[in-house]
């Protein structure tokens, strides 16, 4: 017989994501910087580890494809779908490079990085961020309650105040519908 409770899992879960009204402004400053680097032409870049992983390449096809109304795509992609970058960059240049050497290859001035690590010490995620400073790339820290070296780092910082990784985790997926949701209202129509 189970044990587990599905009841406290779901209202620790509805805790995670109360908490996250309090970074309002936070996610809507990210928001903004994410409307301006489409607006300007640029592109939005996702990256992380894991769950975080599917999380980036989740957010950046919801900005490519659509979210909650049919437009034109959004720029928008993740530096975690490539496995052939991943595998020889990780295997030629040490797996904390991954993702900076990929931003060096594809990012301009006026993109937006976003990080995803409910920690915030993910070095890859970390080099990625510090590659993106020397770029002129706006960056924004997706993590949980301590932020990490990442929060030292980055130009916009969403710190879900929890330390559990699964909950946090399901804030950051939230809290990134919430940023393409507004992206959407403030640069698309309902056509394509």
């Amino acid at each position: 017989m189970l044990i587990f409770s599905i009841s406290k899992y779901i209202n620790q879960s509805i805790s995670a994501l109360r908490a996250v009204e309090d970074l309002e402004l936070d996610i809507k400053a990210a928001a903004t910087a994410c409307i301006a680097a489409l607006r300007a032409g640029r592109k939005v870049i996702f990256c992380g580890n894991g769950g975080s992983a599917a999380d980036a390449q989740h957010l950046a096809a919801e900005l490519m494809g659509r979210f909650l109304i049919d437009r034109r795509p959004l720029a928008a992609l993740s530096l975690t779908v490539d496995t052939s970058a991943l595998t020889a960059i990780g295997n030629d240049y040490g797996f904390e490079n991954v993702f900076a050497r990929q931003l060096r290859g594809i990012g301009a001035p006026g993109d937006i990085l976003i990080g995803l690590s409910t920690s915030g010490n993910s070095r890859n995620v970390v080099s990625a961020l510090i590659a993106a400073k020397e770029m002129e790339i706006q960056t924004v820290a997706l993590t949980g309650a301590h932020g990490g070296e990442m929060a030292k780092r980055a130009d916009f910082v969403i710190a879900v105040p929890h330390t559990q990784t699964n909950h946090i985790q399901e804030a950051h997926i939230t809290i990134g519908h919430m940023i393409c949701a507004m992206v959407e209202e403030a640069l698309c129509s309902a056509t394509p």
